[in-house]
C-alpha cells in the first residue's frame, strides 16, 4: 500500500509542475528545476516527494514570497486556462506553509484558491498556529463562499486535532474561537461540509466534553434531519464514553428499572477465536424505556493491567414489562493496532453509558504474544 501511495507523486508530477511554472513565469530554468528533483525522487515516500518538489520551488522561484505566490496562483486552473490539480498541489501546500509565514493574507488567499483543486487543510494550519486571531478572522469569511470546498476548508482546516496534521494547541486548550465557524456551517447544504463540522466538534469533545454536550443541546431545538445527524455524529466519542448529558441529549436517560443478565458461551477463548455472549434485558418498570446497549472488552496489557475498548451495540425501545435477549460474537484475531497477551480479560456491558454487568474470560495465545 505505501509503495503504491508514493507513486501518486512521481516524475510526471515534477514535469507537470515544471511546465505549469514555466508557463506562468518564463524565467524558470526547467532543466535545472527537474535536475533538483528527479534523481532523488525514487528513494522517497509520498510526503517526502512533495517536500522535494516544494524545496525545488523554493530554490528556483523568486525569493520574495509575494512574487512567488503570484506565479503559483497562475499555475492553478482558471476559467481561461487549465492548470495543476490533485496531488501535484501537495508541494504547493508545503511550499506555502514553509515560506508564506509573515504573509498571512496572501498565503491564505492562495490556499483558498487552491482548495477546490486539491486540499489545503494542512497548509492553513501553520498560519493559524502563528497568527491565530488574524488567520481566523480571514477564514471566518469563507463560511459563505459559494464553493463548498472553501466552506469545508474553514471547518476542516481549523480542527484542533486534525488527523495526520500538526496539532493546534491553543484551539485544543480553548476552542471558543472556532465555534462561530462551526455554527455558521451547521446547516450547510453539502454533506461534505456538515460531516467536517461534526468531526471538528468530536475533536473538541475529547478535551471539552461538557462544552460539546451543551452545544448539541442548544442546537437540537427545531433541528432538521441533517442537523440531527450532524449533532449525533459530533457526540459519538461522548456517547461511547458514557457522558451522561450527551446520552440524555438523544433520549438515553439513566435507567434503574431495566435489569441486565450476562452469559458467556465460554470463559476460555483460544487465540484467534471468538467471544460469544448473550445479554438478557427486562424492563421491570411501568414506563417505556429507551436504552443503548454497548460493550467494552478490557484487554490485558503487558504489565497485567486491563485497558478498555468500547464497541457499539444496539439501541432499543423497551415497553413496560418487555424483555429481550441479544446474542453477540466478538472476534479476537490479530490486528496491527493491538498486542494481545495470554491471561485474564473482561467483558463489560454498558446500559446508557453506565456499567451494569461484567464477567472475566481467559484468552489463551498458546505461550505466544501477537500484534
Amino acid at each position: 500500500m505505501a509503495e503504491a501511495l508514493k507513486h501518486l507523486i512521481g516524475p510526471h508530477t515534477a514535469r507537470d509542475t515544471a511546465d505549469a511554472v514555466a508557463r506562468a513565469w518564463g524565467a524558470l530554468d526547467s532543466s535545472a528545476f527537474l535536475a533538483d528533483i528527479l534523481p532523488a525522487l525514487d528513494a522517497l515516500e509520498l510526503m517526502q516527494r512533495g517536500q522535494c518538489i516544494a524545496d525545488a520551488l523554493h530554490r528556483h522561484l523568486p525569493d520574495d514570497f509575494e512574487a512567488a505566490a503570484a506565479i503559483l496562483q497562475d499555475c492553478l486552473p482558471a476559467p481561461e486556462r487549465t492548470g495543476l490539480s490533485g496531488w501535484a498541489l501537495l508541494s504547493f501546500n508545503q511550499y506555502i506553509a514553509a515560506h508564506g509565514r509573515g504573509h498571512v493574507e496572501t498565503a491564505l488567499a492562495l490556499l483558498k484558491t487552491l482548495t477546490p483543486h486539491f486540499t489545503a487543510e494542512f497548509g492553513i494550519r501553520t498560519f493559524i498556529a502563528d497568527e491565530q486571531e488574524k488567520a481566523l478572522a480571514i477564514i471566518s469569511g469563507w463560511v459563505t463562499d459559494p464553493n463548498h470546498h472553501v466552506r469545508r476548508l474553514a471547518s476542516e482546516g481549523t480542527r484542533p486535532r486534525l488527523p495526520w496534521a500538526m496539532r493546534l494547541p491553543r484551539l485544543v486548550q480553548d476552542p471558543a474561537p472556532i465555534l462561530p465557524i462551526l455554527e455558521a456551517l451547521i446547516d450547510d447544504e453539502e454533506d461534505y461540509v456538515r460531516r467536517s463540522v461534526a468531526n471538528s466538534l468530536n475533536d473538541i469533545a475529547k478535551d471539552h466534553a461538557d462544552l460539546v454536550a451543551d452545544f448539541v443541546e442548544r442546537h437540537q431545538a427545531g433541528a432538521s434531519k441533517n442537523r440531527l445527524w450532524l449533532l449525533k455524529h459530533a457526540s459519538r466519542t461522548l456517547v461511547k464514553k458514557g457522558h451522561v448529558k450527551a446520552l440524555a441529549n438523544f433520549g438515553y436517560e439513566p435507567v434503574s428499572d431495566v435489569t441486565v443478565a450476562l452469559d458467556l458461551a465460554s470463559d476460555r477463548i483460544p487465540f484467534p477465536g471468538e467471544l460469544g455472549f448473550r445479554i438478557h434485558l427486562a424492563n421491570t418498570g411501568a414506563s417505556t424505556r429507551t436504552v443503548l446497549i454497548d460493550y467494552a472488552i478490557h484487554h490485558q496489557k503487558k504489565d497485567g493491567s486491563l485497558t478498555p475498548k468500547v464497541f457499539k451495540g444496539k439501541s432499543l425501545v423497551l415497553a413496560a414489562g418487555e424483555s429481550v435477549t441479544m446474542e453477540r460474537r466478538h472476534p479476537l484475531r490479530p490486528i496491527t493496532t493491538r498486542v494481545y497477551h495470554t491471561g485474564r480479560h473482561e467483558l463489560e456491558i454498558l446500559l446508557n453509558g453506565a456499567s451494569v454487568a461484567r464477567q472475566d474470560f481467559h484468552l489463551d495465545l498458546g505461550g505466544k504474544e501477537t500484534a
